[in-house]
């Protein structure tokens, strides 16, 4: 679980507890007005989930990557690549639950018996399910539809979230089979979005950009970090998103990228940083707010504005054919070009410019040094190259963008200023 998820866990319950009685949304009202939370709109209704078609689809895509990979079938556990290709949503437990996706034919699963009912509710691809009872080993079950499925020699890929234990279940009662990393099938299906997964990603971002600009209507002075999280928490939820962090930082505090145990609250002057995501029928935009609390200094307005320069550099750098590390490279450029760095070090850049993004917040494609892949159409990322100043502050702005044959285009906007955060 990322340090952004647990503290969207940590401060998610404040939503409830009283401290918001009314939203303030200046961009859509006049100056002073105020709605409460339960008077904003779902935005999420305007878009659809994926469908079965497409499932399939994929499905069909990962077949014939086995098919030229030489793979007999790809293992998946719990997970969000379940997710992915069957639309089933599983919590993982000890009780082994997984799908199997052969290269010819069906989806087919194995599962709990005493769960059978329930998961069959849940099918909309394939129809094969097998059923272990509780005494019984869901291991030689799994070697079972394998053979089923005509594989009694060959190459099984396992995606790379299977637990060890299932792994390992697998191996021993079927050791005549090579195992492998199914990531040439499983990465190559999930990192080229369609038009469809796009549409759900610039939503969930629709409605985090919104959430931000209703926080930022209520910032007050002496304010807590988590009360501001929870503000912008159930304005996600309120808009249709579902909630997965809202991660807000005051002061010398923001300068630590993913918080601090001592928090503090607002004062006038202060730094205010707001990196928050949520999740539309599974796809998730995640975004980086800075502005001040009052009227920035100097000092903050030289390094907020050299941190515009270098998120704008880093989105310069991504084109078709251009390999992720060169986003990296260019935004840490200009941050280590002023005086800072050099590398990781602080006060500076101290970590990667950038991550994919899909229906995890984090995905392949990673914007960092030694990473050779190089963009296609349909790769989504982040462009997020933080500033940390030890003692004083930091800065972040980010913004996820999506690859299209023509160059990157945003999902989110970025910031025109210190003082206007959106466009």
């Amino acid at each position: 679980m990322s340090l952004k998820r647990r503290n969207f866990l940590r401060f998610a319950t404040m939503a409830g507890t009283g401290i918001i009685s009314g939203i303030g949304f200046s961009s859509s009202a006049k100056a002073g007005s105020v709605i409460t939370i339960n008077e904003l709109k779902n935005m999420a209704d305007e878009v659809k989930p994926i469908t079965v078609q497409e499932r399939a689809e994929r499905i069909a895509k990962a077949q014939r990557l086995m098919t030229a990979n030489q793979i007999s079938a790809i293992v998946l556990d719990s997970g969000t690549t379940l997710e992915y290709f069957t639309g089933i949503s599983w919590g993982p437990s000890e009780r082994t639950m997984v799908a199997i996706i052969p290269a010819k034919g069906s989806v087919k699963y194995v599962c709990p018996g005493f769960e059978e009912a329930r998961f069959r509710e849940l099918i909309s691809i394939g129809k094969e399910v097998y059923a272990w009872q509780e005494d019984e080993s869901p291991y030689k079950l799994i070697t079972t539809v394998f053979a089923t499925a005509g594989i009694t020699a060959g190459t099984i890929g396992i995606e790379e979230r299977m637990r060890f234990f299932v792994m390992d279940g697998i191996r021993k009662e079927a050791p005549h089979l090579n195992y492998v990393s199914a990531d040439g099938i499983t990465i190559p299906c999930r990192m080229i979005k369609s038009a469809a997964e796009l549409a759900l990603m610039q939503k969930a971002s629709d409605i985090t950009v919104a959430a931000i600009k209703i926080g930022i209507s209520q910032l007050k002075e002496d304010m807590a970090p988590r009360d501001l999280s929870a503000i912008i928490t159930a304005a996600q939820g309120q808009l249709g998103g579902d909630p997965e962090f809202a991660l807000c930082l005051f002061g010398e505090s923001s300068a630590f990228p993913h918080g601090s145990i001592h928090p503090q609250n607002l004062q006038k002057g202060d730094i205010v940083l707001m990196d928050c995501g949520c999740r539309v029928h599974g796809y998730s935009s995640d975004i980086t707010r800075t502005i001040v609390f009052g009227e920035p200094s100097k000092r903050q307005l030289e390094i907020w504005n050299l941190e515009q320069q270098a998120q704008a550099a880093g989105f310069a750098a991504a084109k078709i054919g251009a390999a992720c590390e060169g986003v990296d490279a260019a935004a840490r450029k200009v941050i280590v070009d002023a005086g800072f760095g050099p590398g990781y070090k602080l006060p500076g850049l101290p970590h990667r410019t950038g991550h994919g993004i899909g229906m995890d917040g984090h995905e392949w494609g990673n914007m960092v040094k030694g990473n050779k892949k190089l963009f296609e159409a349909g790769m989504c990322f982040s462009v997020e190259p933080t500033i940390s100043i030890p003692g004083e502050f930091g800065i972040r702005l980010e913004d996820c963008a999506y690859m299209t044959a023509d160059g990157p285009k945003w999902f989110s906007q970025p910031s025109p200023s210190i003082s206007k955060p959106f466009v």
